[in-house]
């Protein structure tokens, strides 16, 4: 099994995108399943359609079964939402995943949704129905309403309110003297501490103890994170406000 975070060596200077050579270089014998997470968590990276390409090019020339997790492509996202399975002929290699809790708005109701072949699907209910017995089904039907939803209100809820509490992340982020792609995409944003500082977490405990603001050091995503941090969008703006007036305080 290969989890993209863990083995494919994606790094700052590529936009955190999979490197397939060195994938291509690893020891493949009996791996199976392949785990992709794009537009990714926590780094933000894109998913693009080259990108889906490649994965489903890997996958086919591999006999691997790629599970696509895919729960941000509504975040942020004027231009258009992408799937792995738009990709010719990723519906018989492929499995995509995607959260109502982010993509609706739901969190909470723990419901989500799948898609692939019919065959895969056979194989997913035949697990399932020997570990629980289905989402309560009112949620169900709730969550299969919830996909009626408009454009206008994806932008509405899905593009313009986080767009409002990025550019106060942004904010943040630049207060702490941190760099950040602005191109990335999700609910998070992430940044590079700068230099002068000795390790992450010298940041984001001075910021914890001295501002009262948490913010999540990027070392517990895995040793490349070690000189990031991760800003959630998740708060409401006078919140994430009341966190910049307070950062602002101890950094001047």
């Amino acid at each position: 099994m290969i989890f993209w975070r863990r083995t494919a060596g994606s790094r700052i200077s590529d936009g955190w995108q999979p490197d397939f050579r060195q994938l291509e270089s690893m020891d493949l014998t009996g791996v199976k399943m392949m785990w992709t997470n794009y537009p990714n968590m926590p780094t933000g990276g894109r998913a693009t359609k080259a990108l889906y390409e490649s994965i489903v090019k890997f996958a086919r020339e591999h006999n691997i079964l790629v599970v696509n997790d895919n729960p941000y492509s509504f975040i942020l996202n004027r231009d258009e939402h992408l799937s792995i399975l738009q990709v010719e002929g990723a519906k018989e290699c492929c499995i995509e995943f995607n959260s109502m809790s982010k993509s609706h708005n739901m969190p909470g109701w723990r419901v989500a949704m799948l898609a692939t072949n019919a065959e895969f699907v056979k194989w997913i209910l035949k697990v399932k129905s020997n570990i629980d017995s289905g989402t309560f089904r009112p949620v169900q039907l709730a969550a299969a309403e919830a996909y009626r939803n408009t454009d206008e209100w994806h932008r509405q809820f899905n593009i313009d309110t986080y767009a409002e509490r990025r550019t106060i992340a942004e904010d943040i982020m630049k207060v702490l003297g941190c760099r950040f792609d602005p191109s990335q995409q999700g609910m998070f944003l992430w940044g590079r501490i700068p230099d002068s500082i000795g390790d992450v977490e010298e940041l984001t405990e001075l910021v914890l103890h001295e501002a009262r603001v948490f913010i999540t050091p990027g070392f517990i995503f895995g040793s490349n994170g070690r000189r990031f941090i991760r800003i959630s969008l998740c708060a409401k703006p006078d919140k994430m406000r009341e966190a910049l007036n307070r950062i602002k305080a101890i950094m001047q």
